[in-house]
């Protein structure tokens, strides 16, 4: 089993501030937009902070009643109070900070513990914490702050306008989709016994194909949505029921009960919509492929459609930046990707897989970890 380490305890310390912050940001940017008279914008913000908060409570609760199943009831009751206020996430933290707190600094306590081996156990209690954290994160990153992106750019592009708070809304989007991807795919490994150790290069390789990735896919979105919002609407529609489709007939088995996975299919939907996730931890050389050929395809015919029908805001929006910042940031991502997956992405996949998302996999689903049914990179 990898260990948690104390250089994973201070980056978990720094998670939970940069949480804290980005709420912060995300309030002061909404109360920024509607002191200026722009109340759609700041609606909006606050639509996102709100949609991604309510799912992360879904399931962070969820995860609780399945993990506590058969404890103390008025101990559950009090942990859906405070998800009810939306907090729910800080008492995972406060689980994560404890359990690694005594691996981390060699402060290990019989209590709980296994007899056999007491510290093994608080390190894989410390480990799943962390990792249940990181994947309420991944559904942040794509229901509050890859959105939130999107908005300032569009905002940026379509106005010119600038201010501080802008600026400091994007770099706080950058960090936080850049910790979330890193975060997960650490803990994917950390998690699962087949997967190689995740180094400092495979990292930066792995964060850098992630990020530029999805940079160019929102400045294509924001170029569509300048040129009209009632095709951009459609298209994101589309893909999330391309997305959600694919996802039915992997037949995923993340949730014991139907309503909670169809929830879970349904975000998974939205997530494919910015960024291509293995949900079933196969081979998947040709769906990655296939959607990555689809967002260069789609990206090109923006840009085409922006130099054959409409040249006149070409030049409102500094369309020639724009359009290199979008081919640069979509090939050096996918030389990244194929980089990534030729040299530094572990070659063995989970062979426990087909057990683990069927019935037996159900039974012992707090054994096995949930990140073994969770999005899989």
């Amino acid at each position: 089993m990898m260990k948690f380490t104390k250089q994973n305890f201070f980056f978990l310390v720094g998670g939970m501030i940069i949480y804290v912050v980005d709420i912060g940001v995300d309030f002061w940017l909404a109360s920024r937009y509607f002191c200026q008279g722009q109340y759609s914008w700041s609606i909006l913000i606050l639509c996102f902070r709100g949609l991604s908060s309510i799912i992360t409570q879904i399931f962070s609760y969820e995860w609780f009643k399945n993990d506590w199943e058969g404890t103390d009831t008025g101990k559950l009751k009090l942990v859906f109070l405070v998800h009810l206020f939306h907090c729910g996430i800080f008492i995972r933290y406060w689980f994560a900070l404890k359990y690694g707190c005594q691996v981390a600094f060699k402060q290990t306590s019989s209590r709980g513990a296994s007899e056999a081996n007491p510290s093994n156990f608080i390190q894989k209690q410390a480990i799943d914490a962390v990792t249940d954290i990181n994947m309420l994160r991944v559904f942040k990153t794509f229901f509050e702050t890859t959105p939130q992106l999107f908005l300032q750019i569009y905002v940026l592009m379509g106005h010119g306008k600038t201010d501080f708070y802008q600026y400091a809304a994007i770099i706080m989007s950058f960090c936080g989709i850049s910790l979330s991807m890193v975060d997960y795919q650490t803990s994917l490994r950390k998690s699962l016994p087949d997967k190689d150790e995740f180094h400092m290069l495979s990292k930066f390789m792995y964060l850098f194909y992630k990020l530029l990735t999805i940079t160019s896919w929102i400045l294509s979105i924001s170029l569509i949505t300048l040129l009209s919002v009632r095709i951009s609407v459609i298209l994101l529609i589309f893909l999330w029921i391309c997305g959600f489709t694919w996802t039915l007939k992997q037949h995923t088995t993340f949730c014991k009960s139907k309503k909670m996975e169809y929830l879970y299919r349904t975000v998974v939907g939205i997530i494919l919509i910015f960024s291509f996730f293995n949900i079933k931890g196969k081979r998947t050389k040709v769906c990655i492929s296939i959607y990555y050929a689809t967002h260069t395809v789609v990206t090109l015919g923006i840009l085409f459609v922006y130099m054959f029908w409409k040249p006149c805001i070409i030049k409102e929006i500094c369309f020639t930046i724009v359009s290199i910042l979008t081919i640069s940031s979509l090939v050096l991502g996918i030389i990244f990707l194929v980089v990534y997956y030729s040299h530094f992405h572990p070659t063995t996949y989970c062979t426990c897989s087909d057990e683990i998302d069927g019935v037996a996999g159900q039974k012992d689903r707090t054994k096995t970890g949930r990140f073994q049914n969770f999005l899989m990179q």
